[in-house]
């Protein structure tokens, strides 16, 4: 019986060190050059959602279970999908029907489930941090699952398996995070000034629920400004400048950057005036659903005004139905696996903000998307005239190597490599980070492998490119 139909016999988890290197042995071997110049390269990484306090903090992980299944929905989601409850996962109920489980209970359903994950981005992380952290070389199984958790397990308590030290071992050199504009940002100015932490950990100002009236907290979220401003709530250019003044507190703790994760990149001028009725409206929760549409674009390009301003780089996160399943949001909330892709339009979405500020150098603007079909259609073409756009890499559904490869297809021909972010991981699961980053590092290698195996680029040219779009490229973009 061939090995890999007896269960009972653990398969062999191999990482391959050509992994994701293309199969032409020639033009494998310029890649494998190629790769090589960036392998050990130290991670930017300068949009994600690690929460500093982890860093902070220094605590040992408190088990495999947490550590790479309770908080990484990429994980949980195909796991349900396959009929295993949010309890015994570990997410706790908010209407109390089900007790979380033990975390010994999580692993076994998900070693039991390890197929799953076959062919996915997740399997490919996963089997690189067990590889590279745990020294695991057997595939997860009902019949070994318990001997890997204590394994696991065992090794989290050894002072170089904790988050700083791993930091280090992981070559981080930027690490950005993504907080609440009300966020006093203590855990940030913590870590700057501790003279045992080498790292940068920079804060990210993200507005969505201050700025959207149809965000869950919105009116909340309005008042805790307004009280921090010391003006009323309803009190429109009061709350611009409130807005304001928290983006320059974000500044002064180094931050870099603002987020918004919109569901489309609408942006609108409405002027002063009927922004402040929509902005009424809102905070006395009668705003309609197109008045909240129109009032969230003039917000984004007010936001765009503000990073012209104060520097700070804008991303754009949109294309997300967030919380797809209200009654799992309602029991488990968000962030537990169906938030679902919807189509994006950037071009007349977009037009108002690039008319105002589309050329001014001041202003970074990267588009991110999970919408393949604005790869080549409208991003690249934005990005390869506007001066102030730039292309964000491949994100959330799209963070996988075939569609990576797909986007370098479909934007380098038109904007070529100068006008991408670079690699961007956005990512709570803090242990995929060099896994994440060596993928894409190994993917850009294997692409201008063909390039040049193909005629269309000279090595000593693709050299020099894939050492820029791991360490110039996304440092010139984010102003690193």
């Amino acid at each position: 019986m061939p090995r890999g139909l007896n269960r009972h016999v653990p398969m062999t988890l191999r990482l391959d060190p050509d992994r994701l290197l293309p199969v032409d042995p020639t033009t494998r071997e310029v890649a494998r050059r190629l790769y090589a110049l960036v392998a050990g390269a130290p991670i930017v990484s300068p949009h994600g959602h690690v929460d500093p306090h982890l860093l902070l903090d220094d605590e040992p992980f408190p088990d495999p279970a947490t550590l790479f299944i309770r908080y990484d929905h990429y994980v949980t989601r195909l796991l349900h999908a396959d009929g295993v409850s949010f309890a015994t996962l570990g997410v706790p109920d908010a209407s109390g029907a089900e007790q979380v489980g033990e975390p010994r209970e999580a692993w076994r359903a998900f070693c039991s489930r390890w197929r799953l994950f076959a062919g996915t981005a997740s399997g490919y992380w996963l089997a690189h941090a067990f590889g590279t952290l745990f020294g695991i070389d057997e595939q997860p199984s009902a019949e070994n699952a318990d001997a890997l958790y204590d394994r696991i397990a065992a090794q989290l308590e050894r002072p170089e398996m904790r988050p700083r030290a791993l930091f280090s071992r992981f070559g981080i050199d930027v690490l950005a995070t993504t907080d609440d504009p009300m966020d006093d940002l203590a855990a940030h100015r913590a870590l700057a000034d501790d003279p045992t932490f080498s790292g940068r950990v920079l804060p990210t100002f993200r507005p969505d629920a201050y700025i959207d009236p149809l965000a869950p907290g919105f009116r909340d979220k309005v008042a805790a400004l307004a009280a921090w401003g010391g003006h009323a709530a309803d009190d429109y250019p009061a709350y611009v400048a409130s807005l304001e003044a928290r983006r320059r507190h974000f500044v002064e703790h180094g931050a870099v950057s603002a987020d918004f994760g919109v569901r489309e990149p609408y942006s609108i001028d409405l002027g002063a005036e009927r922004a402040g009725e929509l902005f009424a409206k809102a905070v006395a929760g009668t705003i309609d659903a197109a008045e909240a549409r129109d009032f969230l674009g003039h917000m984004l390009l007010e936001s765009a005004r503000m990073s012209v301003d104060d520097g700070l780089v804008m991303t754009i996160h949109p294309g997300v139905h967030r919380n797809h399943s209200q009654s799992t949001f309602d029991r488990f909330g968000p962030d537990t696996g169906h938030d679902i892709p919807i189509p994006a339009e950037f071009v007349q979405n977009l037009r108002p903000l690039l008319e105002r500020h589309g050329n001014d150098p001041r202003l970074h603007l990267v588009l991110f998307t999970i919408d393949e079909t604005t790869y080549s259609r409208e991003i690249a073409p934005l990005a390869g005239f506007y001066r102030s756009v730039f292309i964000g890499a491949p994100w959330w559904f799209l963070d996988a190597p075939d569609a990576v490869q797909r986007f370098r297809a479909a934007v380098t021909e038109t904007a070529g490599f100068s006008r991408g972010s670079g690699f961007i991981d956005d990512t709570r699961a803090f242990l995929s980070i060099p896994a994440r980053h060596d993928m894409s590092r190994r993917l850009d290698a294997a692409f201008l492998a063909r390039l040049v195996a193909e005629g269309r680029l000279d090595e000593e040219s693709a050299a020099e490119i894939v050492v820029d779009m791991v360490g110039a490229q996304p440092r010139k973009v984010f102003r690193l």
